[in-house]
This record gives C-alpha cells, structure tokens and sequence, in this order.
C-alpha cells in the first residue's frame, strides 16, 4: 500500500497531503533511467575489460597454442637452413670442387626454382603474420631443395663421366723423363733468349736430342697440328674436353693429324727446334678454359712425392727460356 504523505501549511494553519508534480515525476524517473544506464555501463566495461568471456577464454588458448608451435616450428626452420646451408656448401666446395665444376651461387638456386608453380600452393595460404612468415621460411626452404635436388642430378651425370674426366686431365711429362734432368725452364716470367728482357713463359721447356718421342698427355682429339707463324714452330694442339687442352711446340716432325684421337701416352710427334727456339726442346703448355696454367701441377701421375719436389724446384729456376 502507498504511504500518503502530509505537511503542515503554515498560512491556513492546517495538514494538507502532499502531491508531486508530474514535471518532478517525470525528472525522478529518468534520473533513475540514466544512473541504471551508466552503472550498467561501467559494470560492463569493467567485466569485459578484466574478465574473459568463455569464447574469449578458448580463442586466447588457441593464440597462445599456436603462438607456442610456431616457435617450435620456427626453431626446426632454422635447423633445417642451416642442413641445406651445409648441404649446398657441400655441393659448391666439395662434390662440384672434385669435379672441377663452378659452384652455384644460392641466389640462382632460388631464382632458377621460382618459375615452378608448387610454390604457388604454399603462397596461398593464411595472411595472418605467423602463417606469412611461416609460409615465406617454408617457399625459400622449398625452393632451394628444389634446385639442390637438381644440382644433384647434375652431379651424378658428373660421377658417370669420372672415368672420362680422369682420362682427359693431362697427368703425364710429355717425354721420357726419368732422371728429372730435362725440364730447363719453367712456367712465369723468364729472359726472352732473342729479346733478352723479362716475359711470361707460358709453359715448360725440356731439353732432348732431335727426334726424342713426344706423348700425349691424357686422352683427346687433335684440335691443330701444322706449322705456326707465331713462333712455336711445328706445334700440335690436342683438346681433352672438360675445357682441358694441351700444346706441344717446334717439333722436328708431327705425327698426328687433326681430327683424330689420342691417348695419354701416345707419341704425336718428336723434338726439333722449329720456330723461335735456340735448340732442341719441347714447349709444353697446359690450358683449362683457355687460361695458361703451369704445367709442373699435372704429372701426379708418373712422379712420387720426392720427385714431384725435385723437379718443382728445378721449375722454379729463374733462368732463361729456350723459346
């Protein structure tokens, strides 16, 4: 029930009821609707600001779930680059470097696999930062096993070809040397013997009497054999392959003929002194890829150690050249 409430007017003198207006009603009201409002509102900003929602609660787990196995597989990313790093390493430095191949750069192992489209299934994935990134480690992984995977064939084929490769690498003296005392001048800069100044000696000279046998140093076909205007004299030049070649300079007489094959150890013609030469011997020159190399670092395979030492210092002699 309602309490009625009184007053006391002091004009009549008498207790009179007390009325509220509706103006006041009406204010009392919406106070009350404002005050609910805005302690609703703080109360719920201050649950959703300290106090998960359930669903909220499962979505942050989730986040740090997966913010745990990234790290976890980030971590097993970085292993697996540092065994591709090693393994291209080993493909550059090691497989290629026995095979006297060039070593790939990484960055052509990567440009050369991007034109394959297996990349694009794991570019499609999720654009979140964690997925990106992850996806970004996984293509450059891909990519570069891709192209390792190549490499490797490439190397087998180079396996397969070892025994030719072995065969055309000139590993031989060009003429009977047993005793070590032919080689006369060796490979660098020389006296001219005609200008008397100092210049490069490309290759070794041996001393031998006119007529000694001169032999092929590895396997290959004859690229020239004739007479050269540019003072080698009678010359031959034999191709091994592998960008392998090997020339022999003012001979007496040339046996070979251009366009056949020859073996290491057979005789393609015999010491003279043709050309610019001041007496018999042989000028011996060994090139790989069209550079002049010295030739004292490819007879391994008829000198012993001590050998190889004696006649790398009679090599290293600096007196004048025969040609």
């Amino acid at each position: 029930m309602k309490k009625v409430k009184y007053y006391y007017n002091t004009h009549n003198m008498r207790f009179e009821k007390l009325t509220t207006p509706l103006r006041v009603r009406l204010l009392q009201v919406l106070g009350y609707i404002a005050a609910s409002i805005v302690t609703g509102i703080l109360i719920f900003a201050i649950t959703f600001r300290y106090i998960d929602s359930p669903k909220e609660k499962l979505l942050r787990q989730q986040n740090d779930d997966l913010k745990q196995n990234y790290k976890v597989m980030e971590e097993r990313i970085k292993q697996l680059q540092l065994q591709m790093d090693e393994i291209a390493n080993r493909d550059n430095y090691v497989y290629r470097s026995i095979f006297e191949s060039n070593p790939i750069p990484d960055s052509a192992r990567v440009k050369e696999m991007e034109k394959k489209k297996e990349v694009q299934l794991v570019q499609s994935m999720g654009e979140t930062e964690l997925v990106t990134s992850m996806a970004a480690q996984l293509n450059n992984l891909s990519l570069r096993m891709a192209f390792q995977v190549k490499s490797f064939g490439a190397i087998e084929n180079m396996v397969k070809n070892k025994e030719k490769l072995l065969a055309a690498i000139p590993s031989i003296q060009p003429i009977s040397n047993r005793t070590l005392n032919r080689v006369s001048s060796g490979f660098g800069y020389r006296i001219d013997p005609v200008y008397k100044d100092r210049r490069l000696h490309p290759g070794l000279d041996f001393t031998a009497p006119i007529g000694t046998p001169i032999y092929a140093a590895a396997d290959g076909v004859v690229k020239d054999a004739g007479f050269n205007t540019g003072g080698y004299g009678n010359r031959v030049v034999v191709n091994h392959g592998f960008g392998y070649e090997t020339l022999y300079a003012h001979m007496v007489r040339i046996k070979a003929r251009v366009g056949t094959k020859v073996k290491r150890g057979e005789v393609i013609g015999y010491v003279g002194s043709t050309g610019k030469s001041t007496g018999p011997h042989l000028h011996y020159e060994v090139h790989k890829n069209g550079i002049q190399l010295d030739p004292i670092y490819f007879f391994y395979n008829d000198l012993t150690p001590a050998q190889f030492d004696r006649i790398l210092k009679l090599a290293a002699a600096s007196n004048q050249s025969f040609d």
